[in-house]
């Protein structure tokens, strides 16, 4: 079965320049490098995040990935240090304090990327 084959994530962007500049600048992704077909490359933990030219961008309205850390206001903070903007809700069943929302057994925060694509932050609660 695929349990045990590595996973990669694509994400659509119009502009791969401007991209790479977030994902590695802001974010602080390690490249791998630019593929044949025109995608760039990352490796996040076990998986892959593929960066792939597309003129119209994204189209998604909800989100394209999500980061598991350790620490949710550690990594807002820092990521905000380096120019991320995260969204705040105030809607029933959905209210952000700091950024950070608690939704049943994990934090979440989200932002998005200069293409569009909506990315998240979660934290598993004990």
């Amino acid at each position: 079965m695929l349990d045990g084959n590595l996973v990669t994530a694509m994400l659509p962007v119009k502009d791969m320049a401007r991209a790479r500049r977030f994902y590695e600048e802001q974010l602080g992704l390690k490249p791998l490098g630019l593929k044949p077909d025109g995608k760039f490359v990352y490796r996040c933990g076990g998986t892959e995040l593929a960066l792939f030219p597309r003129p119209g961008g994204t189209k998604a309205e909800h989100t394209a990935l999500s980061f598991k850390v350790a620490d949710i206001g550690r990594e807002v903070r820092d990521l905000e240090a380096r120019g991320v903007v995260f969204a705040d809700y105030d809607l029933p069943g959905l209210k952000t304090v700091e950024h950070v929302c608690v939704l049943g057994s994990e934090k979440a925060a989200w932002f998005q990327d200069p293409e569009g694509n909506i990315l998240c932050l979660h934290e598993d609660l004990a």
